[in-house]
């Protein structure tokens, strides 16, 4: 099979991935084979790629949001049949029995596997996905559109609840990736007022076009307090403007799994008043249930730019650059619809 292998990490400018044709990999027991159609490029992608995250498996396969079709199953498995579309996301498999998973908080289990960190994701034509970890998929969407709801939008979602934003409550976005403008449909469609701090000119225009109530660079403050607010932008100096945006009582929910060093906080301009900092961990399964539903509810519409495979660097190097309008996409299986 074709894949994106990364040997080391290194920055994305010296094209770390190389392509590789290496061996289809073989399901064990309660795993299923997975023929990839599309895999999202979600920007803890990069932080594997460029090592800001430590490493966990020498030579791995980038990706976690992947849609593709079970092509065979391991022992034990009966969930899906062969030619099923399944989803693939970020918790590979949680072990189900430290006291997290048990109290229904599997994305703080003791001994996690990660996919596209721990275990080979989707940056290949196909990959393995534990069967019990794995999304039914409908066909009704192209799976281009799919892709980034199973990253961008169940950590968004998470952020968004861990945010404690309430219905018509007004809510802050900073940075407006691929996860943010999933976030903001499910925002406005509870009746928020939101407000979107970007950089980049076409990220504020995409907010605008999709509803946002003010937009402006992270350096401004927003017309009204804000009731909570959700920082997407690995930006860990922006931890001060967006707290000093929130109202008494509001909450800011971190939801990169990397940030850089968030300066010093002054604790009357920041903190005092009851307002309250909530970083965000990974995701459960009920998480991507939940934000699968309200996909089909609203529904949900993804703005995505397509990448073959082979260009997955470049797909990354445009994201650490801030020039992707929505969320990339790589295009894998060329039956991908």
């Amino acid at each position: 099979m074709k894949a994106m292998l990364l040997r080391k990490p290194a920055p994305i400018e010296t094209a770390p991935l190389a392509e590789m044709e290496l061996p289809t990999p073989q399901p064990g027991p309660g795993e299923i084979l997975v023929r990839v159609e599309v895999c999202g490029v979600c920007r803890t992608d990069l932080h594997v790629v460029e090592g800001e995250l430590p490493v966990h498996k020498e030579q791995i396969i980038p990706g976690h949001e992947i849609v593709g079709r079970v092509e065979a199953l391991g022992e034990g498995c009966s969930r899906f049949r062969a030619g099923e579309r399944i989803g693939g996301a970020w918790l590979h498999r949680a072990c189900g029995v430290c006291e997290y998973c048990r109290r229904g908080e599997e994305n703080l289990c003791d001994s996690p596997l990660f996919t596209g960190y721990d275990v080979d994701g989707g940056y290949a034509e196909f990959t393995l996905a534990s069967e019990e970890f794995a999304y039914p998929l409908a066909d009704s969407l192209s799976a281009a559109e799919i892709a980034p709801l199973l990253c961008a939008g169940i950590i968004g979602y998470r952020a968004l609840r861990r945010s404690e934003i309430k219905p018509g409550g007004r809510l802050g976005l900073f940075g407006f990736g691929g996860s943010a403008h999933i976030v903001i449909q499910i925002a406005r469609h509870w009746g928020c007022e939101v407000y979107v701090a970007s950089r980049e000119k076409k990220h504020q225009t995409l907010a605008r076009e999709m509803g946002a109530a003010w937009v402006g660079d992270a350096a401004e403050m927003p017309p009204n307090k804000l009731n909570s607010a959700i920082l997407f932008a690995p930006a860990g100096k922006l931890v001060l403007p967006a707290l000093e945006a929130l109202d008494k009582g509001g909450t800011l929910a971190l939801a990169g799994i990397y940030l850089t060093q968030i300066p010093p906080l002054d604790y009357d301009r920041h903190l005092f008043r009851e307002r309250t900092v909530r970083s965000v961990t990974a995701n459960t399964r009920e998480d991507g249930k939940e934000l699968l539903r309200l996909a089909a509810e609203i529904p949900l519409v993804t703005h995505t730019q397509t990448f073959a495979l082979a260009e997955a660097n470049e797909a990354l190097r445009r994201l650490k650059h801030d020039e992707i309008r929505g969320a990339a996409v790589l295009t894998i299986s060329p039956e991908a619809h």
